[in-house]
């Protein structure tokens, strides 16, 4: 088991035709850093759907080949994924699309939905069936008995607001309109921007905004819709204001790009922050603070401004190996960190080192990576964590779903310092979250997977590929009825 990121979600709409696919393609190659498992863009030409998904990279699943069979649009859909329910196939590559009595859609989302089992239960008992395993299916299904009836698509979406809990950011493309939504607690981000000649976007993150050349505009408000469409753009805010803002505080740790400014505040200065507040919580007598790329890079220069120890380069990342955190199973995430990382000798040798992530889960990685320093010569490493110890499951779009595996969850600091191989090991307190986001917490925020305040029921099943295993369940009772027979 280990930690992943959710997905990314892109859309745009022209006031004119254009080579809207290419402008999807630069949007999701900047949120590549969101979901590397798969890809997939829908665009809409004149109330025409055209569409290629696959798993991959971005850049390997689009090829200048791919890209240039697309036609010219004025709408489109993009989604870069990491499943935290479904397994990765081809199946639930995003965005989904449906054709019904009203009309197409084409749907990418982000997030989780904590009711999802029960949802899924509910629709298939009215006959609804399934072609997927992840849960952006059921949300396409409960939009779409919405749309039968009720007078827009807009409105089927408020209405099946109204029954998805969890989270979820969303973008929605109809045959004539692009509509996106981000759920009443706000869990994941979601901004909007317009270009210079008038293209509306909308993503994730405010970096995928500026790789298309649009002014980012603002951030949804959790529970606002936005319709863009022939009326210009409408904001919709009946879900508004009913639930306690509850962003992930993790996006701002771990999944967003530090050039992001999300709900406000800037990812970078963010983790500076986090940084500066390790320095004063678990100070040390060390002679070179060092980040472990990528997120822990901005901690580790907050930390060297605030204590006064010089920040080096001390572990270089080979550019073209995705994130650990990314590759399925144990045994590859092992093989991916030999090459991966390489510490720089004439950096560390002899020295004490302060060495800064993003965080622990097993502790597997961090072990590899402060035995690579060991064998580059330091002297000593203090290990320093930029956010509090995951000891509780996440069932917002972060895959974490099994406290077992969670080594804080059986291990004092002491002791995961003794595992990992560190001489000293500090976290982030929990306490100390709401000052990254500068509102000493009165901002509102979710940090359940570290201290268990849940903003959700509860669901009873968590595990990623529940769906998948229910069908393996209905086959093997199937074959075993054939056999007896």
């Amino acid at each position: 088991m280990s930690v992943h990121e959710e997905c990314g979600v892109f859309g745009l709409i022209s006031p004119a035709a254009a080579e809207v696919a290419r402008f999807a393609y630069y949007g999701l190659y900047a949120l590549q850093h969101r979901g590397q498992e798969s890809c997939g863009i829908v665009i809409n030409d004149d109330g025409v759907f055209s569409s290629y998904k696959d798993l991959g990279l971005v850049n390997e699943v689009f090829t200048a080949d791919k890209l240039s069979r697309f036609p010219k649009g004025n709408m489109a859909v993009g989604h870069v994924r990491y499943g935290t329910t479904g397994g990765n196939n081809r199946s639930n590559c995003q965005p989904i699309e449906v054709n019904h009595q009203k009309g197409k859609m084409a749907l990418a989302h982000n997030g989780n939905l904590s009711n999802a089992a029960k949802l899924r239960n509910m629709l298939e008992l009215s006959g609804a069936i399934f072609h997927t395993t992840s849960d952006t299916e059921i949300i396409a299904y409960i939009v779409t008995r919405e749309r039968l009836r009720t007078p827009s698509i807009e409105d089927a979406l408020s209405g099946a607001m109204n029954t998805l809990e969890g989270a979820y950011s969303l973008v929605l493309m109809s045959a004539q309109k692009l509509i996106c939504a981000r759920d009443p607690y706000g869990f994941r981000p979601l901004c909007y921007g317009r270009t210079p000649d008038g293209m509306y976007v909308v993503a994730s993150e405010s970096c995928a905004l500026k790789a298309v050349g649009a002014e980012f505009e603002r951030d949804l408000e959790p529970g606002e819709i936005l319709v863009f469409g022939p009326d210009g753009m409408v904001s919709r805010r009946e879900h508004c204001g009913k639930k306690q803002r509850k962003l992930c505080v993790f996006e701002y740790i771990y999944f967003a790009r530090p050039d992001s400014v999300i709900d406000g505040v800037s990812v970078h200065g963010a983790r500076i922050c986090a940084g500066k507040i390790l320095a004063r919580e678990h100070p040390v007598e060390a002679d070179i603070v060092v980040g472990v790329p990528d997120s822990g890079l901005d901690a580790a220069l907050g930390f060297g401004m605030e204590s006064g120890i010089p920040y080096g380069i001390g572990l270089i990342k080979n550019q073209y190996i995705g994130r650990t955190f990314i590759s399925p199973g144990q045994d590859t995430r092992l093989d991916q960190v030999k090459i991966k990382l390489s510490a720089v000798e004439e950096s560390v040798r002899g020295k004490r080192v302060v060495l800064i992530d993003d965080s622990i889960v097993r502790g597997t990685t961090s072990g590899r990576i402060v035995k690579l320093l060991r064998e580059a010569g330091a002297k000593e490493i203090h290990m320093r964590i930029s956010a509090p110890p995951f000891l509780h499951p996440c069932y917002y779009g972060t895959d974490i779903d099994s406290e077992e595996h969670l080594i804080a969850c059986g291990h004092s600091v002491e002791e995961i310092a003794h595992v990992i191989g560190a001489d000293s090991l500090g976290y982030l307190p929990v306490r100390r979250l709401g000052a990254l986001i500068g509102t000493g917490g009165n901002w509102g925020y979710c940090s359940a997977c570290f201290d268990g305040a849940y903003p959700t029921e509860i669901p009873t099943d968590t595990r990623k590929n529940r769906f998948e295993e229910k069908l393996s369940e209905k086959r093997d009772f199937k074959r075993n009825s054939v056999m007896r027979n």
